[in-house]
């Protein structure tokens, strides 16, 4: 039993100590906001809701159904078999069906399930346009992350060398070889680089928090990202001119589905305002029957008078629009109205993708010569760097001059990172535009 007991917990201590140890990696990230999302659980909910709606739609072009019953009584002067007026009670059951139906409102019925059949793609365009800008959002909080992480690493290590030159250089000064102010000078320096690693890492929780907001979490402590390097892998995506990745993105974006599908709601939706100058022509039919009990009640005699006593009835009614107060006119040229906003939104949403499109390719282009000119720029800063703490070595250089290349191949080593990650941001926002899913 004890051993049955310790089992237990060493399993639970385990799985707790996965739980903890868990690193999201992007995909993950991205998995789980879009699952967990708030604004995404509203959008589906806003798609059952739309099902609904066609079921309704559905169910107009069926007849309804409906029963009714009543018992009454009646006390008074009744003649009786010998006809002598003596009070008494009467007792009467009536019970019938009654049904109707529409056979024709001007194809009311069949332009209003299509426009719920249309609704319906609508809220999904509109989920996905969702999920489609959660993922983007997920993906720059996490690069943004990658950044500073890289970054505080780059810090870290120039901090290392930094105390080793400190203790070198103490040497040198408690034999004479330097003075006091180049050791003051490195000290200097290396206390500038423990700011500026606490400061890396307050960025690195600010941008843990804004993607753990991002995904709905409850336990900040433990939320980490893996540690996977992200290289850069070639993308041949910007070989395409702008106007072709625009004419992709026509095809792909939800916004743009959106737009077009509103103007087909539009156009639908006169349709529907029109069919109110047609007729409008129902069916209906009734059954009833009736049992009358002047005495005691009997079986035999309730079956026979509800046979003899049914009756059926079974009609078409037609009602034909005259005037209604210029109400079907008005809601016609609203519905006009409305496809023609519905066209300008939609000029108005290419009009803004072919202005985000060119950006992000202006963008893109522009990320990736400032992180080669940046690669330029860190082998010509790691080169002066070298040569600085070589001279610097052996006296030929005071601290002030090699601290000054130190710093300039510091911020060589960070700018080259920052460079990176806006080019794989930037090309992710380019690919997202021609269609490709967000990836790392």
């Amino acid at each position: 039993m004890k051993t049955r007991i310790l089992l237990i917990v060493l399993i639970s201590h385990s799985v707790f100590s996965i739980a903890q140890n868990k690193k999201w990696t992007l995909k993950e990230c991205v998995d789980y906001a879009l699952k967990n999302n708030i604004s995404v659980q509203k959008s589906e909910l806003e798609i059952e809701s739309s099902k609904i709606d066609i079921s309704n739609a559905k169910g107009n072009f069926l007849p309804n159904l409906s029963a009714n019953a009543s018992h009454s009584w009646r006390t008074g002067l009744n003649p009786n078999i010998d006809n002598v007026n003596v009070i008494s009670t009467n007792q009467s059951t009536s019970i019938g069906v009654n049904s109707n139906v529409t056979l024709y409102d001007g194809m009311r019925n069949i332009k209003q399930l299509h426009r719920s059949n249309l609704n319906l793609l609508s809220k999904q365009y509109q989920l996905d346009d969702m999920k489609d800008n959660i993922s983007l959002n997920v993906c720059n909080a996490f690069l943004q992350i990658v950044f500073n992480k890289e970054s505080l690493k780059a810090l870290q290590e120039q901090y290392n060398l930094s105390k080793k030159e400190v203790a070198r250089t103490k040497e040198l000064v408690n034999a004479g070889s330097k003075p006091k102010g180049d050791l003051l000078e490195i000290e200097a320096t290396l206390a500038d680089q423990e700011k500026a690693i606490i400061d890396m890492e307050n960025n690195i929780l600010i941008s843990k928090l804004s993607l753990f907001n991002l995904l709905v979490l409850e336990d900040f402590d433990q939320f980490e990202i893996s540690d996977d390097t992200y290289e850069l892998i070639p993308n041949n995506i910007t070989s395409n001119s702008p106007q072709d990745i625009f004419k992709k993105s026509l095809t792909v974006r939800n916004d743009i589905k959106l737009s077009e599908l509103a103007i087909e709601i539009a156009e639908n939706d006169i349709k529907i305002s029109k069919g109110a100058y047609l007729p409008t022509l129902n069916g209906s039919f009734g059954f009833n029957t009736t049992y009358i009990n002047p005495n005691n009640f009997n079986w035999t005699n309730l079956l026979t008078q509800f046979r003899d006593n049914r009756g059926f009835s079974y009609g078409l009614g037609l009602s034909i629009p005259i005037f209604n107060r210029f109400q079907t006119r008005n809601a016609v040229k609203k519905s006009k109205l409305q496809l023609e906003q519905a066209k300008l939104d939609l000029e108005q949403s290419k009009f803004n993708l072919r202005d985000k499109v060119y950006q992000a390719f202006n963008d893109t282009k522009g990320a990736l010569k400032t992180y080669e000119a940046s690669q330029k720029a860190l082998e010509a800063r790691t080169l002066a760097y070298e040569y600085a703490k070589q001279k610097f070595e052996v006296g030929a250089l005071d601290s002030f001059t090699f601290n000054q290349s130190k710093t300039r191949y510091v911020n060589a080593e960070t700018d080259l990172i920052k460079a990176k990650y806006d080019y794989i941001f930037k090309l992710k926002v380019l690919e997202f535009y021609f269609g490709v899913p967000i990836n790392l």
